[in-house]
């Protein structure tokens, strides 16, 4: 029997990236249930990983210091969360302070989208621990309906391009697309929770935050002159190119928390 043909052209790559995504759709999924210590370690790993693509990225040749920042960020982190003040805030800065003093491309583009990775690490420890496992659900679903529906929109209908000088390949109708996916989620957990019907158009809002942040990751990638913001994860690139999104829907999710009861759209 001849072997299973290979998927050509624009879907060649579509085997691969839902193996990858089961593996780690099956890890998350754990530890967000776990909660507590376990997805704390793994937000942490997963931050410091992510500063350090972005630091190798704007200085390929340091590699060195890329680890080094990568460390100091995990360690940063650790001390925002145990700490839990106002002066958690200065912690998280860390990172994009030693981007800064570095030699590298784009400093502060680099320190920026720094501070932005570490936001989003403490904001996903926070809010598992102030909402709970639904707000957590929620959120990833958002940004994985909206990551979907994005993807099969934009390569099956095409059309005019989102924002051509900085992601090619992101279509208006993908775009849409994932707002659609987004505020279906949020009508499912309106539906099956009773929680408020503004969690419907708070959920599109959300994967426009997550998709801003996949073109701020574009951009730091397209300034670089690289694809993939490395090769560690099989059909997906790095972890800065399967969490970028997430990174922009945490990072509105908490400024938001500041004026609105965001946990109250849930019932609580």
């Amino acid at each position: 029997m001849d072997p299973a043909p290979v998927p050509s052209g624009k879907w060649s790559d579509l085997r691969t990236r839902i193996l990858s995504a089961i593996v780690m759709v099956a890890v998350g999924a754990v530890e967000i249930w776990l909660g507590g210590l376990a997805f704390a370690v793994l937000v942490v790993a997963l931050t410091g990983v992510m500063i350090w693509e972005l630091a190798t990225m704007t200085a390929p040749l340091e590699r060195r210091s890329a680890l080094v920042v990568a460390g100091v960020a995990g360690v940063a982190l650790v001390a925002a969360l145990v700490l839990k003040t106002e002066i958690a805030v200065l912690f998280l800065t860390v990172p994009s302070v030693a981007l800064l003093l570095t030699p590298r491309r784009d400093q502060r583009l680099a320190g920026g989208y720094a501070l932005a990775i570490m936001l989003a690490g403490y904001g996903l420890v926070e809010l598992r621990a102030v909402g709970g496992t639904q707000v957590i659900l929620w959120l990833v679903a958002v940004v994985v309906a909206s990551d979907v529906l994005g993807y099969f929109a934009g390569r099956m209908l095409g059309g005019p391009k989102f924002w051509p000088a900085i992601s090619p390949k992101k279509t208006w109708s993908g775009t849409v697309a994932g707002w659609i996916g987004a505020a279906l989620v949020g009508l499912a957990v309106v539906l099956a929770t009773g929680a408020s019907w503004a969690l419907v158009p708070f959920s599109a809002l959300v994967a426009f935050a997550g998709q801003m942040g996949d073109i701020a990751e574009s951009w730091v990638k397209r300034r670089a002159g690289v694809k993939d913001a490395s090769s560690l994860i099989p059909g997906h690139g790095g972890v800065l190119d399967r969490f970028d999104a997430l990174i922009g829907a945490v990072v509105v999710v908490m400024v938001l928390r500041l004026v609105l009861p965001v946990a109250g759209l849930f019932g609580g």
